[in-house]
C-alpha cells in the first residue's frame, strides 16, 4: 500500500508541477533534421515472432552432415560455458603473458580453458589452436576426429574491463584440408559469439547464416509446446544489403600513409555516413547482421601493419558474411579474404568486410583492383 500511495503521490504532484507557471523558461534546442541526431540511426525492424524454432530443429533442417551438427552443438555449449563464467568472473591480470607478449587477463584464460575442456572432449574434433597460443595441437585420442578448430578465446581484451560487447570467433576446417594449406573457404562452418546483454551466436550453415540466442530466461527458451530449450534460433537466413550507410573505420593510423583510406572516411564524412565503432572486432562486424548492413575496414600500411588474424578472425567472419550476401576483400589484391591461402597459424592480414557496394568502393579508393 506504501508504495501504491507514493506512486499516486508522485503522479498528483507532477501533474500539478506541469499544469502550473515553469520555474524558468529557456530557448528550445534547435534540431536538424527531421529527427535531429537520431535521423542518422538505424533501429531494428526485427518483429517478435509467435514462436521460435529450437536448436536441434534448425540443425536437423539445415545441415546435413551429422557430425558438422555435432561440432556445433559442442561449441554452442562451450559458449554458454563462457557466458555464466564472464557474468561472475572480475577483470584482472592473470600475471602471465601470451605468445605475443600480451598481458594475459582472468576472462581471457578462463574462456581459452573451457574451450580447450570442450575440444579435448568432443568426439568430432581432431585438433585445436588457440589465439593465445597459435600452434596446432592434436586433441583426437580417440583417432577418430574430423575437424580442425581454431578460436580467438575473447576477442576484445582491450574493452572487456569497460563491461562493452566482447566476444568469441570460431573457424571449423575438415580433416581433408586441415589448417596449413587451407583457405577460409574451406571451413565446413564457423560460429562468432556476441556477449552482450544477451548472448547471441552467428553460425553458418547449409544455406546462409543464422543466429541463435541463449537462455532467453533463467530456464531456457520456452517453445511452442511449453518446454524449454538453451537455445532458439533468433533470425533465419540473415542478409545483408549491398548498400549501407553505416561505418566502422579501423586502424585509422593508416589513412596518414594510405591516402586512399583518408579519402575513403573523408567520402563516409562528407556523406553522412553512421559511425558506429567500439574497437571490438566482434561487436563492429555483428551489427551488419542485425542492421542488415554495414562495412568494416581495416587497411595496413608500413607504420600501422595488420594484427587481425586470418585463421582466427578475418576467415571465419569472412565465411559468414558472404554466406549472407555480403563481400570480402583481402586489402591487397582486393580479392575475397576467403581466397587467401592459410600458410602460417598466426597469419595476419588486412580486411574490408560488409555490404558489397562499399567494399568495392574501398578496393576502388585504395586501387586494389
Amino acid at each position: 500500500m506504501k508504495i501504491i500511495f507514493s506512486i499516486a503521490a508522485l503522479a498528483t504532484t507532477a501533474s500539478a508541477f506541469s499544469a502550473g507557471k515553469p520555474a524558468f523558461t529557456r530557448p528550445a534546442t534547435q534540431l536538424f533534421g527531421e529527427f535531429g541526431a537520431s535521423s542518422t540511426s538505424v533501429y531494428t525492424t526485427t518483429e517478435k515472432q509467435d514462436s521460435y524454432a529450437s536448436l536441434d530443429v534448425m540443425l536437423t533442417e539445415k545441415c546435413k552432415d551429422e557430425k558438422i551438427r555435432t561440432v556445433i552443438k559442442d561449441m554452442l555449449d562451450v559458449c554458454a560455458d563462457i557466458t555464466e563464467a564472464l557474468r561472475t568472473a572480475l577483470v584482472t591480470v592473470e600475471g602471465s603473458t601470451n605468445d605475443f607478449g600480451d598481458a594475459q587477463l582472468s576472462v581471457d584464460v578462463i574462456a581459452d580453458n573451457l574451450i580447450w575442456e570442450a575440444v579435448k572432449k568432443s568426439p568430432v574434433i581432431r585438433e585445436g589452436a588457440s589465439e593465445e597460443d597459435p600452434v596446432v595441437r592434436d586433441v583426437d585420442e580417440g583417432g577418430e576426429g574430423e575437424f580442425t578448430v581454431c578460436w580467438d578465446p575473447l576477442d576484445g581484451s582491450s574493452i572487456v574491463d569497460n563491461n562493452w560487447a566482447v566476444g568469441t570467433i570460431m573457424g571449423i576446417w575438415p580433416k581433408s584440408t586441415g589448417l596449413l594449406g587451407a583457405t577460409g573457404r574451406d571451413q565446413v562452418t564457423s560460429l562468432v559469439a556476441l556477449y552482450g546483454p544477451r548472448t547471441t551466436v552467428l553460425v553458418a550453415l547449409d544455406d546462409g547464416t543464422y543466429e541463435f540466442s541463449y537462455g532467453c530466461t533463467p530456464e531456457g527458451c520456452q517453445l511452442p509446446d511449453g518446454t524449454f530449450e538453451p537455445w532458439i534460433c533468433s533470425r533465419s537466413a540473415v542478409k545483408i544489403s549491398e548498400e549501407t550507410m553505416i561505418f566502422s573505420p579501423a586502424n585509422l593510423r593508416a589513412a596518414q600513409d594510405v591516402p586512399g583510406y583518408k579519402k575513403l572516411v573523408d567520402y563516409f564524412m562528407e556523406n553522412r555516413y553512421t559511425l558506429r565503432y567500439s574497437g571490438g572486432l566482434v561487436p563492429d562486424i555483428y551489427q551488419q547482421f542485425t542492421k542488415g548492413q554495414g562495412v568494416f575496414s581495416n587497411p595496413t600500411s608500413k607504420s600501422s601493419p595488420a594484427k587481425l588474424r586470418l585463421a582466427f578472425e578475418a576467415a571465419p567472419f569472412g565465411l559468414l558474411v558472404e554466406k549472407a550476401g555480403g563481400k570480402t576483400s583481402d586489402g591487397v589484391t582486393g580479392g575475397s579474404i576467403l581466397d587467401v591461402q592459410i600458410n602460417g597459424v598466426d597469419q595476419r592480414t588486412a580486411l574490408c568486410i560488409g555490404s558489397a557496394k562499399e567494399v568495392d568502393r574501398f578496393n576502388e579508393y585504395l586501387e586494389l583492383n
